[in-house]
């Protein structure tokens, strides 16, 4: 299927992004207007986009049905400070009510039942169930057009950044798990972070992978491994030496596998690489 945006309603083309570009993390905004007003409300538009300064960005976009602009838009054109509380199961269902289109002025703390406490850099308040909340200054919008569907980035510059504890691991570092962050799928799906979604990559960092091209023929194209694993064994900055390999086939165990032919050699080299043992995997492939 191939879609031109120019040529099918912005109804369906903000569905088709909406579902296409998962999971987006959730902006949990607050903001206040020139008279004091209080304003919450989720934006998926969002993430981070920059260290140095701590840069975070999320759009209140126009509406598409009618082309009117949000509260929050409002808000932080005239007052330019928000507050980005990130958004746990435990409060998502109170994070979608506030979403509901109240009128002007309307707190949406007190319509969803989230707490408001203040905060020390900025006027908006955050949120107290938040794991972690981002007092920020905005230094700028940019508007992407003037008509329905059309982003506003809010860009903003983190000066101040709420960590509960209990999100802490021994190390004092977030850990991911006890953050347990939800995300905006398509239509009304959200997606929770847990642990049976997460495995890691290991990165190149300063390393550079030897690349699929360095990859043996045999290995390259093998019936076995998958894209995932020759990406895993192609991403190593060396291989291991001669010695090693000799030594590591010597053992019983692996002598008889290798005496199978390739499929069980390639099999075998799986197994390791499924146990994040990439150097072992190599040494079963290399003769």
């Amino acid at each position: 299927m191939i879609i031109d945006p120019s040529a099918i309603p912005h109804s369906k083309l903000h569905a088709w992004l909406q579902s296409a570009v998962i999971p987006r993390p959730i902006a949990f905004a607050s903001t206040v207007d020139n008279q004091g007003n209080i304003n919450l409300s989720p934006f998926s538009f969002f993430n981070v986009f920059g260290s140095n300064p701590p840069t975070l960005v999320f759009s209140p976009s126009r509406r598409g049905r009618d082309n009117s602009t949000k509260h929050t838009y409002q808000n932080v054109k005239e007052v330019p400070e928000v507050v980005i509380n990130m958004v746990r199961y435990a409060m998502v269902e109170q994070v979608s009510l506030s979403s509901c289109e109240y009128p002007k002025g309307v707190n949406e703390f007190i319509k969803s039942g989230l707490t408001a406490i203040p905060s020390t850099k900025v006027k908006p308040p955050r949120v107290a169930e938040s794991p972690v909340s981002f007092e920020c200054r905005v230094r700028g919008v940019k508007e992407l057009g003037d008509q329905g569907g059309a982003g506003n980035l809010v860009i903003c510059e983190v000066l101040l950044m709420h960590v509960k504890d209990e999100v802490l691991d021994d190390q004092g570092r977030i850990d991911p798990l006890k953050m347990d962050l939800v995300a905006r799928m398509g239509g009304d799906l959200y997606l929770r972070m847990q642990k049976e979604g997460i495995f890691v990559v290991p990165k190149p960092n300063e390393k550079l992978g030897i690349g699929f091209d360095a990859l043996p023929k045999a290995v390259r194209e093998s019936t076995v491994l998958t894209g995932n694993e020759l990406g895993r064994l192609a991403n190593v900055s060396a291989l291991p030496d001669t010695t090693t390999i000799k030594e590591f086939q010597s053992q019983p165990s692996v002598q008889s596998v290798l005496q199978q032919g390739t499929q069980a050699r390639h099999r075998l080299a799986q197994y390791y690489l499924r146990q994040g043992k990439t150097e072992e995997a190599w040494k079963v492939l290399l003769d």
